[in-house]
């Protein structure tokens, strides 16, 4: 598993870890059923507190993505094909609203945002 922090990023340190291991899981990287590292060990690797670590594994498992086994760890749970659909399309609904305010700013009309995103199906 490997997880890069950024201190430039807008997002706070926990959700940074937890985007990047909730697209490993839902790219395969991290196979169903494998341990993730200790929520301390991954603490000390990435030279952050444990509270940060903590929330992000949390969050993580209140999503459905790992569940926490006590004195064990923490592991990947079976992929549940709706929920990642789910998470899917919550990622393209952001990436369509980000789009849609840039275009405002540009001065870029709905048809004209329609036809680039009708373009970019078609290649």
């Amino acid at each position: 598993m490997k997880i890069l922090i950024s201190n430039k990023s807008d997002l706070p340190i926990y959700e940074q870890i937890k985007a990047q291991i909730k697209e490993q899981i839902l790219s395969g990287r991290i196979p169903e059923n494998e341990f993730l590292p200790s929520i301390r060990q991954l603490a000390k690797d990435l030279g952050i507190s444990v509270i940060t670590t903590t929330r992000a594994y949390s969050d993580l498992e209140s999503e459905g993505f790992i569940a926490t086994v006590r004195g064990k760890g923490s592991y990947v749970l079976p992929k549940d094909n709706e929920m990642v659909r789910e998470q899917y399309l919550k990622e393209i609904e952001d990436a369509f609203m980000i789009a849609i305010e840039k275009s405002k700013l540009a001065n870029i009309s709905k048809d004209e945002l329609i036809l680039i995103l009708k373009n970019l199906i078609e290649e």
